[in-house]
């Protein structure tokens, strides 16, 4: 069965001259080529050409997840090792590491499993040192931080003022 469209395209398509029929044919062939091209290949020659990209911020972000695995495995042996001397009791590890660490820039204040920490123009390198320290030593933790700049000191180094609120490892 024919359609009256399509007996209409054929006999349009009769009506024209050879030359014209090859020019009908070659723009159809270009935006064929043109829709293969938008269509299949732009995409895939896109995505290939990002890819080397792409496997780099994969490798990166491969890399940091296995140093913060190294780091939690590492936090779980210090969490299951006898502990002796003034690591024995979290508060004392923390009230030892802020005096040598944080010095006169820190007042704790320990109110059960949880020790309030003032700070007055702490230095942030010795801040971040500290930190760590009490994290490791102390397995104190970080339940709330307000902390502001407050300028730099006289070595040209930043320093805050606020306060931490870390809770300690129940015994």
């Amino acid at each position: 069965m024919t359609t009256p469209q399509g007996s209409a395209l054929r006999a349009r398509w009769a009506a024209l001259a050879p030359r014209e029929q090859t020019l009908v044919l070659l723009a159809a062939g270009i935006v064929a080529l043109a829709l293969a091209w938008a269509l299949l290949l732009a995409p895939a020659l896109r995505t290939w050409r990002q890819s080397a990209a792409q496997h780099s911020a994969l490798d990166a972000q491969w890399s940091r997840m296995q140093a913060l695995q190294a780091q939690a495995e590492q936090l779980k042996q210090a969490a299951r090792l006898p502990q002796d001397g003034a690591a024995e009791q979290p508060l004392r590890a923390l009230q030892s590491s802020t005096s040598r660490t944080l010095g006169a820039a820190a007042k704790l204040t320990p109110l059960g499993a949880q020790v309030t920490v003032a700070l007055h123009n702490a230095p942030a390198q010795a801040l971040a040192q500290w930190l760590a320290q009490v994290r490791t030593t102390a397995r104190a933790v970080v339940q709330q931080a307000q902390l502001e700049h407050a300028g730099a000191g006289a070595d040209g180094a930043p320093r805050w003022n606020g306060t931490l609120v870390l809770t300690l490892p129940a015994d």
